[in-house]
């Protein structure tokens, strides 16, 4: 039984002003010179909140720091055009203007991509990379892409449009919306506490949330990720839920030693969130990772 973890001291959450908006942020632990520092980066829908139990094991070891993207968490939610450049731009600043020093970015899905963004194109922001099931195309699909289905064209069309995005919206911000999600994506399903639950739903219901949403949705792919693993050179930890169903983990893991080959990776007995799902397990690989890097 996965025990109930408490929410973070109000001390620790900060709020930095980047383009006029408030980012909030999470910062625990000393700075040490020996070592860089750690800059948690949260999936689709989530938060700083999702990164608790690594926050908590890690910073007897590392000063760590964990960040809302704009659009998600308790950031600001502005009518803007949500993408992966936004997100590296937003990383790559708060890297050089609040921490101070190059950090170790790691990253579970959107945040992942989000991460290898800075780390291919802003080397100096980066020590090193550590990705999370993390999302993000490559140029040649690890399966066969399935024919063009003309429904799910229409659907996707549909979508597009304000007020199917909405309603959508609010069906998926709903609490037993968010649970069957979750319980797809977690094999532990006594990692679905109701705290997580409300964590997912709260940001959700501020008055910006549902554009964000949209946004998102209707957003233009940004680099692959080959590409950006070809301008990248720093150290790369994979870290995979294999049980994950949002994604073939061995298949993508592949693709990643075929354009990384000096990569460490590890399968885990998790879902699509490994750091909140196995945390210590997490914590203790990637803790021993970035200890063993020549900084």
């Amino acid at each position: 039984m996965t025990a109930a973890v408490s929410t973070l001291d109000s001390s620790q959450h900060t709020y930095w002003p980047w383009r006029d908006q408030a980012i909030h942020y999470v910062v625990a632990g000393e700075a040490k010179d020996d070592r860089p520092p750690l800059l948690l980066i949260h999936g689709f829908g989530a938060s700083t909140d999702h990164w608790r139990k690594n926050i908590q094991g890690l910073q007897a070891d590392f000063q760590v720091w964990a960040i809302d993207l704009l659009g998600f968490g308790r950031s600001a939610k502005p009518n803007w055009q949500y993408s992966g450049d936004l997100w590296q731009a937003q990383l790559h600043g708060f890297i050089t203007e609040v921490i101070g020093r190059p950090a170790v970015l790691a990253g579970n899905s959107l945040g992942g991509y989000a991460a290898l963004c800075v780390a291919a194109n802003h080397p100096e922001s980066a020590a090193g990379l550590v990705l999370l099931n993390s999302a993000g195309p490559f140029s040649t699909s690890a399966q066969t892409p399935p024919p063009p289905n003309p429904i799910s064209k229409a659907i996707q069309s549909l979508m597009l449009q304000p007020l199917p995005s909405w309603l959508l919206f609010q069906y998926v911000r709903q609490p037993s919306t968010i649970r069957r999600t979750l319980q797809q994506v977690y094999l532990d399903k006594t990692a679905i506490t109701d705290q997580l639950i409300e964590d997912i739903r709260r940001p959700a219901l501020d008055p910006g949330a549902p554009r964000v949403f949209a946004s998102v949705f209707k957003s233009r792919q940004g680099e692959k990720v080959d590409e950006l693993l070809q301008k990248m050179s720093c150290p790369l930890l994979l870290l995979w839920g294999e049980g994950d169903p949002w994604m073939n983990c061995r298949a993508k893991g592949a693709q990643f030693r075929e354009h990384y080959p000096m990569l460490i990776e590890h399968y885990l007995q998790a879902g699509h969130c490994p750091h909140d799902e196995v945390p210590d397990q997490v914590n203790g690989l990637l803790r021993d990772w970035v200890l063993g890097l020549e900084i």
